[in-house]
């Protein structure tokens, strides 16, 4: 069995750099000050109102993502070497959607299969040919990260829609800050809470050319049923920009305007956390109550633009996923900085074959699933169902890739029982303008709460905690 790399003490219980002072304060720490302090993180989170749904469970509403006080900790060479690699990604993933949508150089080059691309759920035509006002697709990225030890960092996937999470990220900062000031005091923490200034400098560079110098932006979202309207409402109130539903808005002569009480407002930028498929229904899904109709011809008019752009969905696909390395080399003419995990596509009858023979060391996932479903963890399967999963791969093999079960790295937890080790990922997010990239150091850690459980997704049991990365 391998041992996974702990972030704290490593693999020889020896204490990390960065980690001297956090150990020692856990040491000279009781269980009874930390559950008090757990007690208390949960009642402020409580009072803060934040709460994420699971559809289809009737208690989802009241539901708060666990919270671990223990905090992760990235030092800061680690984060320069992190920050290179994740403005370097997302760079390739631009020039790669702005290729697929145009002239399919990366596909003429046969690199990426045509199929890949064309016949992917989230590729959409009406895309096609359509020049983006400064060519920039995902505006906002949220790369998932995982580490295996001292050195390595790879990335577990690409999140090019709507990547959420950036709320907690704030929050659980504001908390830490508040129950343990005296730890703060003997650290220089990187600060998060520039993030809204650094997204909202973003939207507004990306705004039309025929805006005006103040762009109005607006954040559009499904409506307080959604899961992440907590985060929705969290972030138009830090933006300071108006909060809409798609029936708050409309579209004349190809121009989106919102309606105020002071009459129809232009809007120049939408931050939409809306899913393609509900933007607009004389564009999309016809029965769609959410989006606003008209607002693709606003958009393909150059009158507005979308955060993210439509039919980013084509680039975090897992099997594109797949990929990355030989997008990177294409466009940028670069060596990837941070590492992809091995990955079978399935489509191809090699891979299957291995992947069906080694069904018990691998993870498969769907190529569009996400949340944690729909996957199979090998090591931790039984027969049964790993031979369920296997008459899936034959049946439809184009909808799996497979990767090596990684070692994820652990991170000191307060559970139950006491201070335990629990598997890890973090969650950037990088801002991509007009002007500039910019990345707030740390991100959303995800936190395995079960021992010995490597998905870390809130949906399925998982927590957060708060990232500190250490200025140098």
């Amino acid at each position: 069995m391998v041992v996974a790399f702990d972030e704290m003490s490593g693999t020889d219980t020896a204490c990390r750099p960065g980690y001297e002072v956090l150990k020692r304060w856990l040491d000279g720490t009781t269980p009874e000050l930390l559950g008090h302090r757990r007690a208390e993180a949960e009642l402020l989170f409580r009072r803060m109102g934040i709460t994420f749904a699971v559809y289809g469970e009737a208690e989802a509403e009241e539901r708060l993502i666990p919270f671990d006080i223990i905090p992760r900790i990235i030092t800061g060479s680690e984060w320069t070497h992190l920050a290179r690699g994740l403005e370097q990604r997302v760079k390739a993933l631009n020039a790669f959607l702005s290729d697929v949508y145009s002239r399919g150089e990366i596909m003429k080059a046969g690199i990426v299969p045509e199929d890949l691309v064309y016949r992917n759920p989230y590729y959409r035509p009406e895309m096609a040919g359509l020049r983006l006002p400064h060519d920039i697709y995902v505006m906002i990225g949220g790369i998932d990260i995982v580490r295996v030890d001292p050195d390595t960092f790879y990335v577990l996937e690409d999140n090019a829609r709507t990547p959420s999470g950036v709320s907690y990220m704030l929050e659980n900062r504001e908390v830490m800050m508040r129950l343990f000031p005296d730890l703060f005091a003997e650290h220089r923490i990187a600060p998060v809470d520039n993030y809204p200034d650094a997204l909202l400098a973003t939207l507004k560079s990306v705004a039309p050319k025929t805006a005006p110098g103040d762009p109005t932006v607006a954040l559009l979202t499904p409506g307080p049923f959604n899961s992440a309207y907590y985060e929705h409402s969290f972030l138009a109130d830090k933006l300071g920009v108006e909060l809409v539903e798609g029936r708050d808005l409309m579209v004349r002569d190809n121009v989106v305007y919102m309606r105020t009480t002071e009459g129809p407002k232009r809007v120049d930028v939408i931050y939409r956390r809306l899913d393609d498929d509900f933007l607009d229904p004389l564009s999309f899904r016809p029965d769609s109550m959410l989006g606003c109709p008209g607002l693709m011809n606003a958009y393909r008019a150059g009158t507005v633009s979308l955060a993210n752009a439509v039919g980013t969905g084509v680039a975090d696909d897992k099997a594109v996923y797949s990929y990355m390395p030989e997008i990177v080399k294409f466009y940028l003419g670069e060596e990837p900085i941070l590492k992809n995990v091995p990955t079978y596509r399935c489509r191809e009858a090699d891979s299957l074959r291995y992947v069906l023979e080694h069904l018990e060391e691998l993870v498969v996932k769907e190529v569009a699933g996400s949340g944690g479903y729909g996957m199979l963890i090998g090591p931790a399967s039984d027969k049964k169902t790993r031979d369920l999963f296997a008459e899936k791969l034959k049946a439809d093999p184009d909808n799996f890739i497979a990767q090596p079960t990684l070692a994820l790295s652990t991170s000191p937890t307060f559970v139950d029982a006491g201070i335990a080790p629990r598997h890890v990922d973090l969650r950037p997010f990088v801002l991509t303008g007009a002007d500039r990239v910019r990345i707030v150091p740390g991100g959303l850690t995800r936190v395995a709460l079960k021992e010995g459980s490597l998905i870390v997704n809130s949906s399925q049991g998982g927590g957060t905690k708060d990232t500190w990365v250490l200025d140098a």
